[in-house]
């Protein structure tokens, strides 16, 4: 498991920031956090180098691309070993439909988000690609009607900390 890092206010208030508008400049970042510009860079860097910002996505509309239908397939494998686990997610993940695996624990394995043009391709791609597989001994769909983004992820807040963000 990962260490977590220590975050002072100055670093969260630039996390959230950045997860609303991650092309702000440093020099708009340190007018809004208060700090100068240089500074704001520093920091940045280091939360890059300490692994708390991961990177930068650039986020598409599936449906402006031909993908107006999403689906969560729960998926079981068996034997759940991991000889079988390691070729079964490489091959999910390079499948162009997949936006997203979970390992999970329960009675499924996987939860595999998929992006598909529409019921023919979904039916397609869970028959050739999921139980065509020897590994897969059950999938089940669940249709997306409808998706919300959250606020942005920040470390469990203290009211000391919550306050001095906000206030």
């Amino acid at each position: 498991m990962a260490e977590s890092v220590v975050l002072d206010p100055v670093d969260l208030h630039l996390l959230r920031l950045l997860q609303n508008d991650a092309r702000a400049t440093y020099r708009d970042l340190a007018t809004q956090v208060g700090v100068a510009p240089s500074t704001c860079l520093d920091r940045v860097t280091r939360l890059r180098r300490s692994g708390v910002i991961l990177g930068h996505q650039l986020r598409l509309d599936p449906a402006k691309l031909g993908r107006g239908l999403e689906a969560l397939l729960s998926v079981q494998v068996r034997p759940h070993r991991r000889e079988l686990v390691g070729p079964f997610v490489e091959r999910i993940r390079a499948l162009p439909e997949s936006r997203t695996v979970f390992h999970l624990t329960g009675p499924d394995d996987y939860l595999v988000h998929v992006a598909v043009a529409d019921m023919a391709d979904l039916q397609r791609l869970v028959l050739d690609e999921f139980t065509a597989r020897k590994e897969v001994a059950r999938v089940e769909t669940r249709l997306i009607f409808q998706q919300w983004d959250c606020g942005p992820m920040l470390p469990p807040a203290t009211p000391r900390a919550e306050s001095a963000i906000h206030g």
